[in-house]
């Protein structure tokens, strides 16, 4: 007897859906249940959802969706509905999906039930309530998983689910090294209780390793069922009192890369719907999985890239103190361009004959981007630096050379996608004197530095520079020197630590500023937290810039301090600076050097008098000389008051004569004002040159420094 015969002598009709093609052909029996003629026939998948209650053909949807996933059989109960929408019967429907490709067939029989009461609905594994709580519960898990970081967090959150109405109350997450299968994380069992699952063989009879082998789940939920089908390990399992468990594949990108463990300790039918939740958890689970794992891996390749290239600043070096802190906060790979470093110079104090403490060069730059070439880049730039210092080359021999080089190695690219192009850096190279304090810098395009005085006055000292190395191989860089008293902190950093929060370098150097006055200047290693905690922290939002857009960058900075042997007696408060002939803008410059200097000067008069007589003093020798204008202002104590002295310099032998400038007169007015503004005033010779200075005393009532 044909099958056919078989399954219509016990009303049981069979059918097949192409996926692919959308038809699905009918033997009669299948035909006379879906309330057509009793013969065969091939309709369209149109014309058979319109046979079926639309609530039931939803449900049958997600069914059928879920078999094909897992190649497990699709049941559900389904209403027959007329031309005019009538129920006529309840069949009940089983398939069988057949994977071919990336199309399916379904296989399945349908078979009629008993007829519910009228105006019920057909009997379904769940209810609307369900239906709403477990979408609400797998919106609520998604967002969990998404937000989670680290492989710790997805599994704390796995851990911490309660799927409606069917909460586990034991879970595992299984993965794979190798021929081995592991346990990545549990919860519900003690400690120690992995360890036979820890390292089994991927073909071992037990159900993590069949999911994992096959990409199937199991689901098993009676222990019957689990020691039929896995006697070999069901003693392992038994010791838990568990009554039910599904294993379930997690896929990657189609790739098994383990398997999800739920044990219940009560007993679970894994419908459909079921199924459904545990398929869509192990989903997200293992996506959520995948990412942290990147996550990490990057964070472990930026973490071993920064030990690489960034210096170990120990051991001490007697009388000073250094601090120093990269933060990546602009890189994908957290991981970018900004270096810092410190080299031992060949050779002692030059004021010693080569013995003493000796020097030190300090460097900071910032390669342009922030991805992994650029980190390269970082790496060669460094070495090469720190070669052409320990060759003992001058500060602005050893700018020269980085950029000659760097041009050598990015001139050749041909930006072909891959991250080629030329790229450029900025750098700021400082040799130290420890004996004498003397700082001669050269800078190439860089945040200039900042020093802390003993009074906690913060002046940003201006330097000479030239171009972004890389940009130009003949680029000159000249040198400035200043003094760094005992007890005053060098600071130097990369514009991110100006910049981020929506800063720009001007408002973001307000920020430092009074940070870096804030502090007492002892733990330096305190004050390097104190700057990356305000511009990167959490406390960092409060204090965001007025720029729109809160930009990031990553963040380096370098501390240094000169530690005297005794107690640090108070030093005088000085800056110094030069302005060449090229370079007349820099006469605003000077002037806000002075404004810094005098910051809490008690008479906003005399602080307005000093200002316009730098102005009128720098401008004279730029106008009537051919050299350039040394600056140097100090603010000292005298025997009751503080007292402001400026002097600038210059190399032409040709004094300055008092003139009488008419009222139209544009010029000869420098001296005229300097002796009605000034408490005292005067030029001195000096060998090759001149120098022209002018006093002006605190008001004895408001001393500052001198009580």
């Amino acid at each position: 007897m044909r099958t056919e015969d078989v399954l219509a002598a016990i009303a049981t009709g069979l059918w097949r859906w192409d996926n692919a093609s959308g038809i699905v052909s009918l033997d009669a029996e299948a035909a006379r249940l879906l309330g057509l003629p009793a013969e065969p026939v091939r309709l369209s998948e149109a014309a058979v959802r319109s046979r079926f209650h639309p609530v039931d053909w939803n449900e049958i949807d997600g069914v059928v969706n879920l078999a094909v996933a897992e190649g497990t059989l699709a049941e559900a109960r389904l209403r027959i509905m007329d031309e005019q929408g009538r129920v006529l019967r309840t069949v009940r429907s089983r398939s069988k999906p057949l994977i071919e490709g990336n199309d399916y067939q379904l296989v399945g029989t349908l078979q009629e039930v008993a007829e519910q009461p009228p105006g019920t609905a057909a009997r379904t594994p769940i209810t609307g309530d369900w239906r709403r709580s477990r979408e609400a519960f797998l919106l609520d898990a998604g967002r969990a998983l998404a937000e989670a970081r680290s492989t710790a967090e997805v599994l704390r959150v796995a851990a911490s689910l309660s799927m409606p109405g069917f909460s586990p109350d034991g879970l595992a997450v299984f993965g794979v090294a190798g021929d081995r299968l592991t346990v990545i994380g549990h919860h519900g069992h003690s400690e120690g209780d992995e360890g036979p699952f820890s390292s089994m063989p991927l073909d071992t009879d037990y159900p993590a390793a069949e999911v994992v082998r096959t990409g199937r789940a199991i689901y098993l939920p009676t222990p019957e069922e689990y020691l039929r089908r896995f006697p070999m390990t069901w003693p392992l399992a038994q010791r838990f009192g568990r009554r039910s468990w599904a294993f379930v594949p997690l896929v990657v990108a189609g790739r098994t890369m383990g398997a999800w463990m739920a044990a219940f300790k009560h007993p679970v039918a894994f419908t459909p719907d079921e199924r459904s939740v545990l398929t869509t958890v192990a989903r997200m689970l293992a996506q959520a999985l995948a990412r942290a794992g990147v996550a990490e891996s990057e964070r472990e390749l930026s973490l071993g890239l920064q030990r690489t290239m960034m210096p170990v600043l120990g051991p001490g070096i007697p009388g000073i103190q250094v601090a120093a802190r990269y933060v990546p906060t602009g890189g994908g790979l957290q991981v970018g361009g900004d270096w810092y470093d410190m080299i031992r110079l060949p050779g002692g104090s030059s004021r010693t004959g080569g013995r003493g403490p000796g020097r030190i060069a300090l460097v900071i730059g910032d390669v342009q981007g922030h991805d992994v070439r650029a980190a390269g880049l970082m790496g060669q730039l460094r070495i090469a630096l720190r070669a052409y210092a320990s060759e003992g080359h001058r500060p602005d021999a050893v700018l020269s050379r980085a950029s000659r080089f760097l041009y050598g190695i990015t001139d050749g690219d041909d930006g072909d996608g891959n991250g080629g192009g030329p790229r450029f850096a900025t750098c700021l190279y400082l040799e130290v004197d420890l004996e004498t304090g003397t700082v001669d810098i050269a800078r190439a395009g860089h945040p200039d530095p900042a020093v802390r005085m003993n009074d906690g006055t913060v002046l940003l000292r201006p330097t000479a520079g030239g171009l972004p190395l890389g940009i130009d191989p003949d680029t000159d860089y000249p040198t400035t020197r200043l003094t760094l008293d005992p007890g005053e902190t060098l600071m130097i950093c990369t514009d991110g630590l100006l910049e981020t929060g929506g800063h720009d370098l001007d408002s973001g150097w307000e920020r430092v500023r009074k940070l870096l006055e804030s502090h007492d200047g002892e733990d330096l290693e305190a004050l390097a937290d104190v700057l990356v905690e305000a511009v990167h922290g959490p406390g960092s939002h409060h204090t965001t810039g007025p720029l729109a857009d809160r930009r990031e960058d990553d963040i380096a900075v370098l501390l240094l301090s000169r530690r005297p042997a005794g107690t640090v007696r108070e030093a005088p408060r000085r800056t110094l600076m030069s302005i060449a002939q090229a370079e007349p803008e820099r006469i605003a410059e000077a002037r806000e050097q002075v404004r810094q200097l005098l910051h809490d000067w008690s008479d906003g008069d005399q602080l307005d008098s000093a200002v316009l007589m730098v102005s009128e003093m720098v401008t004279n020798v730029l106008v009537h000389t051919d050299g350039d204008a040394l600056l140097v202002a100090e603010v000292a104590c005298g025997e009751k008051t503080r007292r402001l002295r400026v002097e600038v310099s210059d190399g032409s032998d040709e004094l300055p004569h008092k003139r009488h400038p008419g009222e139209m007169a544009s010029s000869g007015r420098g001296l005229v004002l300097m002796e009605m503004l000034a408490d005292a005033w005067g030029v001195d010779p000096r060998g090759e040159g001149k120098a022209i200075w002018f006093e002006l005393n605190e008001p004895e009532s408001e001393g500052g420094c001198c009580g």
